[in-house]
């Protein structure tokens, strides 16, 4: 397991409970990638909140919220469609069953018509899905190729401090995943909103021998 941060002082003077910090390692993907095409019990057993925490899938609660949306321009741009055109947009929240705060605010994008001929992807009530998105994308034939990610930083937004539980003065990290598949397509475009107080970023670039 992951190292915690050490116990807060609330307000009110009691100790709040230690949170789990997340590692978040780009190898992650990689196993996200193996993980989606190995049986139904290993895709189960673990998902990606589990692989960078340490925390097993009992100590954890999970919400997942989905609603179709017309893209905005923004999105539109990124996906190379139409501004209009049918999104799914997929909110999760995972927490630990000994907090009220999640591990980080996510939201993501898929294209409507990429994924419609699997109706089980298009209904939140099939969460948590086992393999996560890149076992859903194989159902309907999509092989992610490679992920990009840009991460920034800011300060919080009062709802973002709030939702966070965030201590004062502490900055929030801003990640946007961009996958794309082997034809080239943006298939998933997600947006993170990353505690800064309990996230560690590593990153592990393998290098070719000479």
């Amino acid at each position: 397991m992951h190292e915690e941060n050490y116990g807060e002082i609330t307000d009110g003077g009691s100790l709040r409970h230690p949170r789990p910090r997340a590692v978040r390692d780009n190898a992650r993907h990689q196993w996200e990638k193996d993980r989606a095409r190995r049986p139904l019990p290993t895709r189960a057993g673990t998902g990606a909140t589990e692989h960078d925490t340490g925390l097993n899938s009992r100590d954890l609660v999970f919400y997942a919220r989905y609603r179709r949306i017309k893209a905005p321009k923004d999105l539109a741009d990124a996906f190379g469609v139409p501004a209009g055109a049918l999104l799914l947009e997929r909110t999760y929240r995972t927490r630990c069953t000994t907090g009220t705060a999640p591990f980080s605010l996510v939201t993501s994008y898929l294209v409507h018509d990429l994924i419609a001929a699997n109706p089980d992807i298009l209904d939140d009530g099939n969460e948590p899905w086992p393999g996560g998105t890149q076992h859903q994308l194989s159902t309907v034939g999509i092989e992610v190729d490679r992920i990009e990610e840009r991460f920034t930083a800011r300060p919080p937004t009062p709802d973002e401090a709030r939702e966070l539980e965030l201590p004062p003065g502490t900055a929030v990290i801003l990640l946007r995943k961009t996958s794309y598949d082997i034809q080239d397509r943006v298939v998933d475009i997600t947006d993170v909103t990353l505690p800064g107080d309990r996230t560690e970023l590593v990153f592990t670039t393998p290098l070719e021998r000479w």
